[in-house]
């Protein structure tokens, strides 16, 4: 029988001990493979990433976008759900907090009365006050249509939001709300961060945007949700063009 130098029982022993201590399964103590039960993307290239969860945010009918973006020196707060027919929820730009609901073409936009008002005069105060609470109707041919009507347009925003910039690689395992996530980034992060789907089908989950553009979260994917124009006695129609604010 060939005696065990103590010295190698030792490192043995200890080996053992930071093995146990290891619980994410993500080092070599343990043959535990850590897509196990996932969908597998965690082990593709950055790239390869990348194109199946854009794929999967084309394809699904639905999602729910929340969080911030920053363009053109603005800071928006978004809160959209959203499907091919249309979206509803609510945006806020510069202390202004307004809901936005689009049932195919038709664009309607409920604000309160200083959203409305241009604080000219009792008279301008009165008409603002009449709009509270009301959707208003947006007339297609109105400038405020086009870029309203992108808050509530699905493949518009995923295709403007869903991009990293720079070369892009793998930064990790994470967790999003619960659900195991793999990270992919652009330049390092500085290009944006984006965490992917390990459970079920790859979809984005969170979005952070490269030059501090902001931080988006998506969830309820491919989740039908009601769309319905709202009641005529919630509805104000102004015809050709908004009032002026």
């Amino acid at each position: 029988m060939t005696a065990i130098p103590q010295g190698r029982t030792r490192r043995a022993a200890l080996l053992s001990a930071l093995c146990a201590l290891v619980v994410t399964g993500l080092t070599g103590c343990s043959s535990e493979d850590p897509d196990a039960g996932t969908n597998g993307v965690g082990k593709l290239p950055a790239d390869q990433i990348q194109r199946k969860t854009v794929n999967a945010a084309e394809s699904a009918d639905a999602v729910r976008l929340s969080g911030n973006v920053v363009t053109s020196g603005r800071t928006y707060k978004l809160d959209m759900r959203l499907k091919a027919e249309g979206g509803i929820g609510s945006v806020t730009a510069e202390g202004a907090t307004f809901r936005l609901l689009r049932v195919d073409e038709q664009l309607f936009l409920m604000a309160d009365a200083d959203f409305w008002s241009d604080g000219d005069g009792d008279a301008d105060a009165a008409a603002a006050a009449k709009l509270k609470g009301k959707y208003v109707k947006v007339p297609q041919g109105d400038p405020s249509y086009k870029k309203f009507s992108g808050f509530t347009d699905m493949d518009v925003l995923l295709d403007g939001l869903l991009t990293l910039h720079g070369k892009v690689e793998t930064d990790g395992r994470y967790e999003q709300s619960g659900t195991r996530t793999v990270r992919i980034t652009g330049d390092g992060g500085s290009g944006g961060t984006l965490d992917v789907s390990l459970e079920g089908t790859p979809y984005p989950l969170r979005l952070v945007r490269g030059g501090g553009a902001g931080t988006l979260t998506f969830s309820s994917w491919g989740e039908n949700f009601a769309l319905e124009e709202p009641k005529k006695d919630e509805t104000v129609d102004y015809g050709k063009q908004l009032p002026t604010s």
